[in-house]
C-alpha cells in the first residue's frame, strides 16, 4: 500500500469489507435468538442470553490478540522483513491456542463464577452451564482466529477477512438451525454449532493467511530460536498487556460507568440510554473500518520508515472517516426517532431517547478523532501511550460526570460522555507529533 499512490478509492476498497464483516456478527446473535425463540423453551432462551454474555465478555478481554498482531505484521511487511511477518503471526496464534486451552481447563470455576454474578433462575442457570461447557471447546480456535484476523488486517487483506467472517457466521447459523431447530438440542445445540464453526473459522483464516504469504513471497519456515526470542516476546507481551488495560479502562470503566450511573435516573432513562448506545455502536462498525485501514497503512509506513506515507495514511483515511462520521451523525440526529421507534415501542423510553438524540449524534460526530488515533497508535504499536491516554481520559470523564450530573441530570451525563471521547482524542493527539517525528528515524 505504501509503495503506491494512496487514493480515496483504495481506502474505501479496504474499508467496506471490514464494515460488512463487523455487521455480520450481530446477525448471528439474532439468528440464535430466533432459532431458540421459535423452537426452544423460555429457559433455553435465557440460557443462551447468559452464556453468550459470558463468552462475549471473556473473548472481548482477549481482543489484544487481534490489535497487537495487526501493528506488528504491518510494520514487518513495511520493512520487507518476511521472517518478521511470519513470526508476528505465529507467536500470537500459538498464544491464542494456549490461552484457549487455559480457558477450557478452567471452565468449571469460570462458569460457576460467571453464573454467580448473573441472576438467573435455577433452570436457566442449568441450561447455561451446559451451554458454557459445550461452547468452551471452541475457545482455542476462537482466540487463535483473533490473531489471524489481525494478520489479515495488517496485510491489508480485508476482503479475505470478510470471506472468513461471513463463512464462519453463515456456517454457525446453519449448524444452529440444524442442531437446535431440527434436532431439538436447545441451548446445547447452539453452543455446539458455535464451537464447530469456530474451528472451521480457524482453518479457513489460516488457509487465507498462508495463501496471502505465498502470493507475496513471504512464506517460509519459522526459526524456532527466533520464535522464542526473549526480547521479542517481552515486547509482544508488553504491547498486549497495554492494550488489555486500555480496553478495560475504556469499556469497563467508561461505558460501564455510563450505564451504571444512568440507572440512577430511573428505568426509562436507563433503557433509553441503552437504546441510544445501540445507535452509537452501529456507527462504530463503520468508523472501525477506517480505523482498521489506518492501522495497516500506518504500520507499513512506520516499518518502511516512510514519513510521507505516514502522512498520506493519516490524511486519506482521516478525511473519509470524518465524512462518514458527519453522515452517521446526521442520520442519528434527523433519523433517530424512527430508529428508536424500531427498537422499542415503550412510550416513556421513546420520549427520553428522543430528548437525548442530539447528544448521541454529537458523540458519533466527535468520536471519529478517537477512532482514527486509536488506529494510528495500534498500527505504530505505541501501546503504552494508548494505555496512559485511556487512564487520563477516564479520570476526566469521572470528574466531568460528577460535576455535571447534579445540575443537568442525564443531560449532564451525556455531556460528560461526549467530553470523554474528546478527551480520548486530545490525550492521544498530544502524542501524535512525537510519533510522526519518530517515523523514519534510524533509532526508532
Amino acid at each position: 500500500m505504501t509503495a503506491e499512490p494512496l487514493t480515496r478509492r483504495a481506502v474505501l476498497h479496504t474499508v467496506w469489507p471490514i464494515v460488512l464483516a463487523n455487521a455480520s456478527a450481530p446477525l448471528l446473535g439474532l439468528a440464535d435468538t430466533a432459532v431458540i425463540g421459535r423452537t426452544g423453551s423460555v429457559e433455553a432462551l435465557g440460557a443462551i442470553a447468559l452464556g453468550a454474555l459470558v463468552f462475549s465478555f471473556v473473548y472481548w478481554g482477549f481482543g489484544f490478540l487481534r490489535m497487537a498482531t495487526t501493528g506488528f505484521v504491518a510494520q514487518a511487511e513495511g520493512a520487507g522483513d518476511g521472517d518478521g511477518v511470519r513470526l508476528s503471526i505465529v507467536r500470537p496464534v500459538l498464544m491464542g491456542l494456549a490461552l484457549g486451552l487455559g480457558l477450557w481447563a478452567l471452565q468449571w470455576p469460570i462458569g460457576r463464577a460467571s453464573l454467580a454474578l448473573l441472576d438467573g433462575s435455577a433452570a436457566v442457570e442449568a441450561d447455561a452451564a451446559v451451554y458454557i461447557a459445550t461452547r468452551i471447546w471452541g475457545a482455542p480456535a476462537a482466540l487463535a482466529t483473533f490473531a489471524l484476523v489481525g494478520a489479515l488486517i495488517g496485510l491489508g487483506e480485508t476482503r479475505r477477512l470478510l470471506v472468513v467472517q461471513v463463512a464462519l457466521n453463515g456456517l454457525n447459523i446453519g449448524l444452529d438451525v440444524l442442531f437446535a431447530g431440527a434436532w431439538g438440542m436447545g441451548a446445547q445445540g447452539v453452543a455446539l454449532g458455535t464451537a464447530l464453526a469456530e474451528w472451521f473459522g480457524l482453518a479457513l483464516a489460516g488457509w487465507m493467511v498462508i495463501r496471502v504469504l505465498r502470493l507475496r513471497g513471504l512464506w517460509g519456515p519459522v526459526d524456532r530460536a527466533a520464535l522464542l526470542d526473549g526480547a521479542a516476546l517481552r515486547g509482544l507481551f508488553a504491547a498486549q498487556l497495554d492494550i488489555m488495560l486500555r480496553t478495560l479502562l475504556l469499556l469497563l470503566g467508561g461505558f460501564g460507568w455510563f450505564t451504571n450511573v444512568g440507572a440512577r435516573f430511573g428505568d426509562a432513562t436507563l433503557a433509553a440510554n441503552h437504546v441510544l448506545l445501540q445507535l452509537v455502536s452501529f456507527s462504530a462498525f463503520v468508523l472501525d473500518g477506517f480505523a482498521f485501514a489506518t492501522e495497516a497503512l500506518v504500520g507499513r509506513a512506520r516499518g518502511a520508515g516512510d514519513r510521507a506515507a505516514f502522512d498520506r495514511a493519516l490524511w486519506r483515511t482521516g478525511e473519509l472517516a470524518v465524512l462518514a462520521a458527519a453522515l452517521l451523525a446526521a442520520g442519528v440526529a434527523f433519523g433517530g426517532r424512527p430508529l428508536v421507534a424500531a427498537l422499542t415501542d415503550l412510550a416513556p423510553v421513546r420520549a427520553v431517547a428522543a430528548a437525548h438524540l442530539p447528544w448521541a449524534a454529537l458523540y458519533v460526530l466527535l468520536s471519529v478523532a478517537a477512532f482514527q488515533l486509536d488506529g494510528v497508535f495500534i498500527g505504530a504499536t505505541r501501546t503504552r501511550a494508548m494505555r496512559d491516554a485511556a487512564f487520563w481520559s477516564l479520570a476526566g470523564f469521572l470528574g466531568l460526570s460528577w460535576a455535571l450530573m447534579a445540575p443537568l441530570g442525564n443531560h449532564g451525563l451525556w455531556l460528560a460522555f461526549v467530553g470523554y471521547v474528546v478527551l480520548r482524542a486530545l490525550t492521544l493527539g498530544a502524542r501524535l507529533p512525537a510519533l510522526r517525528r519518530d517515523v523514519g528515524r534510524a533509532d526508532r
